[in-house]
């Protein structure tokens, strides 16, 4: 054992275990060890180097073991009070405890009345993990030191003494040789940083390295960026998908990608994929222009509105008209406008039509709505056109916290379709925490007059995209065309919305619609495309720089 002065001695309470230093300041264990933490305190000390005196140490990392002999997860990271100047133990490649003949496996405890520690010879039974978490040890011969009370932590290393392992339960009844171990592979699914120490057949070790020093570079400067979707772009068809449940953080992709994924050219691919996010330039601004028509009640009598139109150039929002005017007449007044706003836009600029539309009138079918007398185009099909609720664009709630979202979007390559199916049984209590958890985009199956309370919650949350069809599903879930029992129409729509929309930035989304809503109008029967009455409400407070004015109202 000489030069292997990182083996430690593990105290917390009445309970004493080995562990092993991993870094400066940081060394494994098992859980069940400092399962007292949280009431007494944890001291760790070295036998090879007596000198160092007692440290006291805190869990860091907790691997889930909840206090039964067969529960998962029995492993903790300590981190001591100060750095120690001793060399780390080394890891050996996972499986080299099991290769024919077994090798002889060295751990380091501190049984009963032996403070300075004792070693224990055991070797592993070749065969699967069981439960897919431990491997079995026995003793190597019937004499000597068994595995008992104090070895639970300490690790278990090979002649040349790298680690293979750490000792986690030992035998229960006197006279019976054998325990478990947790190997290396599964010590680092719960402590992905493992991961960066470990050797891995057939992947090289600079590739690794490069891997985790990204990884640490990418959390030293806070980048911005979803681990489930960078695993995704990077990997190919033949390589698995992300474990249920996703990641929840890069280092649990590096690991993934280390053990799980078997293409050792992955590590390198997805080390290439996180590199360009890295040195990828800030995403810029909305580079929309947008031409906006806001509809609002005039006061002046149910069939009265107030229309402003405006125009936004270098930042600033120019005036194009405002009237108030009866329901009928407000179509021609609005093709008269929008015609004169695109004067107001630079000549290289993005134009995007937005209705600002009281609640009501959100199904309005203002994309078919012509772009003027002498022109029969749908302006849905001629420019970018997008919808959004008057109350939205006015809450300075909702404008503060959609732009959190937008900026967090970033450069976002698409994100889940969120679905809310014709005639489902969820609560709005339940969509509103399901949306408001994580949503970018959600898409219903009706129109909102058939399901006004899921309307109002993806409304009233900041949400940056909602879809939905104008003539969708009516709450039964059977208006297909097969007739009364035929498919939902409803459903078919998300279907298709969600493989349209799969990847595309949620900042595209608009140039998409158009694109979408010019197919169904170009195809054999337009009246039975799925996206032919497609409504897009789409709300990106960037594109407006300056408080929305409110309309002038002639009323008084």
């Amino acid at each position: 054992m000489s030069g292997a002065a990182w083996h430690a001695r593990v105290e917390c309470g009445k309970e004493v275990g080995a562990g092993f230093l991993v870094s400066a300041r940081r060394l494994l264990t098992c859980a069940h060890v400092v399962r007292w933490a949280d009431r007494a305190p944890v001291t760790v000390s070295f036998p090879g180097r007596r000198e160092l005196g007692e440290l006291s140490g805190t869990v860091a990392v907790h691997g889930g073991w909840r206090d039964g002999p067969a529960d998962p997860g029995d492993l903790a990271v300590l981190e001591l009070d100060r750095e120690v100047p001793l060399a780390p133990a080394a890891f050996a490649p996972p499986g080299a405890e099991r290769t024919t003949p077994a090798p002889e496996l060295i751990a380091y405890g501190f049984p009963k009345g032996y403070d300075e520690g004792m070693l224990a010879s055991y070797r592993a039974l070749p065969g699967p993990l069981i439960s897919d978490e431990w491997v079995q040890l026995e003793a190597l011969t019937g004499h000597g030191q068994p595995l008992a009370a104090g070895f639970s932590g300490a690790a278990l290393t090979l002649a040349d003494g790298t680690v293979v392992g750490m000792v986690s339960a030992v035998a229960g009844a006197r006279d019976v040789r054998v325990g478990r171990m947790l190997p290396v592979e599964v010590m680092a699914r719960y402590w992905p940083e493992l991961g960066e120490l470990v050797p891995t057949p057939g992947h090289r070790a600079d590739a690794r390295r490069r891997l985790y020093a990204l990884v640490r570079r990418a959390e030293e400067t806070g980048l911005d960026c979803d681990p489930n979707r960078l695993y995704v772009s990077a990997m190919d068809a033949f390589d698995p998908p992300p474990p249920e449940g996703g990641f929840a953080s890069l280092r649990e992709v590096a690991a993934y990608v280390q053990w799980e994924v078997p293409e050792p050219a992955a590590v390198a691919r997805f080390a290439d994929r996180l590199e360009r996010r890295l040195h990828a330039p800030p995403p810029p601004a909305a580079a929309w222009s947008p031409i906006v028509v806001e509809i609002d009640h005039s006061g002046a009598g149910a069939d009265q509105v107030t229309v402003e139109v405006s125009a936004y150039r270098d930042g600033q929002r120019r005036p194009v008209g405002s009237r108030r005017l009866a329901r009928g007449a407000v179509r021609a007044y609005v093709q008269e406008c929008i015609d004169e706003a695109f004067a107001q836009l630079d000549p290289g600029a993005d134009e995007l039509l937005t209705f600002v539309l009281p609640r009501e009138w959100l199904n309005e079918p203002v994309a078919h709505w012509a772009c003027g007398e002498d022109d029969s185009t749908p302006l849905g099909c001629a420019y970018p056109l997008v919808v959004t609720d008057r109350y939205r664009h006015r809450s300075g709630r909702l404008r503060h916290q959609l732009r959190k979202k937008w900026r967090k979007l970033g450069a976002s390559p698409g994100g889940t379709l969120h679905r809310v199916d014709c005639g489902t049984r969820e609560r709005p209590a339940g969509l509103r925490k399901r949306l408001r958890d994580d949503a970018e985009l959600a898409g219903f199956a009706t129109a909102p007059t058939a399901a006004p309370e899921y309307f109002e919650v993806g409304l009233n949350l900041p949400v940056p995209v909602l879809l939905w069809p104008r003539h969708g599903c009516h709450g039964n879930g059977h208006d297909g065309p097969d007739g009364p029992d035929g498919p939902c129409s409803g459903a078919e729509f998300l279907d298709e919305l969600a493989l349209s929309v799969a990847g595309v930035p949620p900042a595209e989304l608009p140039r998409l619609v158009m694109e979408l809503r010019e197919t169904a109008d170009a195809s054999d029967t337009p009246e039975r495309h799925w996206a032919r009455d497609v409504q897009l409400l789409w709300d990106d407070p960037r594109c407006f720089t300056e408080p929305p004015a409110l309309l002038h109202s002639p009323v008084g």
